[in-house]
């Protein structure tokens, strides 16, 4: 192991990014720097709106509030080198902080996906059993959920991790994406990654397949409640704090199956790229707004926070 790290001392991976589009390159950085702005700016004041507004202290929200925490990391671990890409000449990476930004992002991928799985399942018993709710879904409950979701995060992270670690690499090796995933970390090395490999394809499998499980199975539970609701209302009220929940999920689920099932051939490498920077920007920046766009109280608490701004800065 020690001297399979030591073969790996100044191993540099190039990055391609974008580069095969010169003239593209000014106006993407400008359009990535805004979505990372915009996402930052998002997510911190969700953060701080479900902190400030005592009517957003529930478990749907205490998740929310941790889902932003948790893209506004991801898009963090991202954007930046992205950037970087874009406007310097130098487009290489050391394996160690390719390492790094691999562990980073990968931990937050599954944190991500489970707190969703979460969120399914909170809206499974406030629907499904609304008299118990606050009860089942105690504070204790919440953080152990939470916590759950950091910890396999980071495990699944420092397994995969420990497997790139294991591995000898080449000195220079250059790579047509702009992030350091697992596939673009695998192509450096000069050792036979299969076991690797393998070992990511199962580990990937296993948190898509539960995740989704603990989804689909929280969903046809609360639809089969849901038809039974007589009084439209109460139906309509039921299924809008359904909406939000479910556009997430069919955006973060549907780019992830498409990343791992579908773009598999060379001349797809650009599709990559694109449904890439989807998942660790677009999203991140879209998900405050599916959540609050449709919420009164994030809606109250917002204009609430431009008046009081608006005022003190006419006196």
């Amino acid at each position: 192991m020690q001297h399979q790290v030591n073969q790996s001392t100044g191993v540099l991976l190039v990055f391609v990014g974008f580069s095969e589009y010169p003239n593209l390159q000014v106006p993407l950085f400008l359009i990535f720097l805004i979505i990372y702005t915009i996402t930052v700016l998002e997510n911190l004041g969700m953060i701080f709106v479900i902190r400030i507004n005592a009517k957003l202290h529930t478990p749907m929200y205490f998740f929310l509030s941790h889902l932003s925490f948790v893209d506004l990391c991801y898009t963090t671990v991202i954007a930046p080198k992205l950037l970087d890409l874009l406007i310097t000449e130098d487009r290489s990476m050391s394996l160690k902080g390719c390492i790094i930004q691999f562990y980073f992002g990968c931990a937050c991928v599954v944190t991500q996906t489970f707190m969703l799985a979460v969120m399914a399942y909170d809206r499974f018993v406030a629907i499904c059993n609304p008299l118990t709710y606050t009860v089942a879904m105690s504070r204790r409950l919440c953080a152990l959920l939470v916590t759950g979701t950091y910890l396999w995060g980071g495990l699944c992270a420092t397994t995969l991790t420990y497997f790139l670690l294991a591995l000898s690499y080449c000195k220079s090796t250059i790579v047509n994406h702009f992030c350091c995933e697992y596939s673009a970390i695998i192509s450096a090395a000069c050792s036979d990654s299969s076991f690797s490999q393998i070992a990511c394809l199962l580990i990937c499998m296993f948190n898509e397949i539960c995740s989704l499980f603990i989804i689909i199975v929280s969903y046809v539970v609360i639809f089969i409640t849901v038809i039974k609701i007589p009084t439209k209302g109460a139906l309509q009220k039921a299924l809008s704090t359904c909406v939000p929940h479910l556009t997430a999920i069919s955006f973060c689920h549907g780019i992830i199956l498409l990343l791992y099932c579908v773009f598999k051939s060379k001349s797809s490498l650009l599709l990559v790229k694109i449904a890439t920077v989807f998942y660790s920007m677009v999203i991140p920046m879209l998900n405050p707004l599916i959540y609050s766009l449709r919420n009164k109280d994030v809606k109250e608490t917002v204009r609430k926070l431009i008046h009081i701004k608006i005022l003190s800065q006419s006196l």
